[in-house]
This record gives structure tokens, sequence and C-alpha cells, in this order.
């Protein structure tokens, strides 16, 4: 029996245009060109994606509950109409000052989804553009990480970020990479 296969990657800078001032609108989020066909390719290609999005506004009161549900609600139908889904939406809501296990880098997002889905994190591939996506992937346990470098500023790469498996500029560069290199993760 194959082995369910599972994405999960953030949202902010991969699927969306990255804003300092947080997505708090639907009319806020704007997909990334190529990301959300690069998600319909890989659910085609029998892969299950979800998203594990740090979503600090909450915490810190800019954003509520409400909101960042019409948020995700615009996101799953501009993915439905390319033909796309998300299976889940994981986010922590804590502010970074907050104690939590939650927030990436802490694994706790992406342990729940696997749990959830009933998963294992071994077949898994944790796509991000920060330190704190690869360090979360490599806490979790995931088969590999692949970094996504225009999500954010690249003078903030530092030498000390933990290395990817694959870094990449886009989604849907990161989605091509891991269709071809598929048979060979699974040999």
């Amino acid at each position: 029996m194959q082995t369910p296969k599972l994405v999960i990657t953030g949202r902010d800078g991969i699927l969306n245009f990255f804003r300092s001032d947080h997505v708090k609108a639907p009319e806020e989020w704007q997909p990334i060109p190529g990301a959300l066909e690069a998600v319909a390719r890989l659910n085609h290609a029998g892969w299950h994606v979800v998203v594990a999005t740090n979503q600090s506004g909450i915490g810190r009161g800019m954003i509520d509950m409400t909101s960042v549900n019409a948020v995700h609600q615009h996101m799953m139908k501009l993915l439905s109409e390319k033909g796309g889904r998300i299976d889940a939406v994981f986010f922590c809501p804590h502010a970074a000052t907050e104690q939590c296990d939650c927030r990436k880098p802490a694994p706790g997002l992406l342990r729940r989804a696997a749990r959830d889905l009933s998963l294992d994190l071994a077949s898994c591939v944790m796509v991000g553009g920060d330190a704190c996506d690869v360090q979360a992937g490599r806490a979790a346990g995931v088969a590999a990480c692949i970094r996504i470098v225009d999500a954010i500023d690249p003078a903030a790469i530092a030498a000390a970020d933990p290395p990817a498996d694959y870094t990449c500029t886009r989604l849907a560069e990161a989605a091509r990479w891991l269709l071809e290199h598929e048979q060979t993760r699974s040999a």
C-alpha cells in the first residue's frame, strides 16, 4: 500500500504575497503567480497539501478569527477555481512573546497536521520561506524541507540558518522539483 503524501506549506510569501501589516481581509490576500496552479499540480499527482502558518496578528489584536476564516475561505475559493485544494489550515494565533508549542519554529503545527490527517511526518515535506519553517520541519522529522527564498528578504537569510534540502524562488518551482524527485524519494 502506498504511503499518503503530504506537503505542509507556509502561507504568506509562499501562496500569497507577504504583507508586513498582515493580511486582514480577503481582498488583501493576493496569490503569487503560479502558486495556486502549483498546489493543483501537487493535488493531481496525489499529494495532500495543508497550510501551517504563524498568525501573530491574532494574538496582537490586529485581526480576529472571523477575518482569518474569511481570508482562508477566499484562498480556498481561488484554489478551487484553479482545480486545487488545501486539505486543512493550521495556524498559531499567538504573539511571538507567548510561550506555545505551535508557533514555528516549534513543531506543534506540523505534528497536529500529521495527527489530524493520520499521516506519518517522515513521509511529509515542509515548504516555507523563513528559517523557522525549516527548523519546524527538522524538529518534526519531515522527510524534506524546501525553502522559498522569494518569500523573505534575501538579506535575512543568515549563514547559521539550517540548510534546506532544496532552495528555490517560488512554490511553482518547488512543486516541479518535488514531482520530478518523487520517484527517488519513495524508492
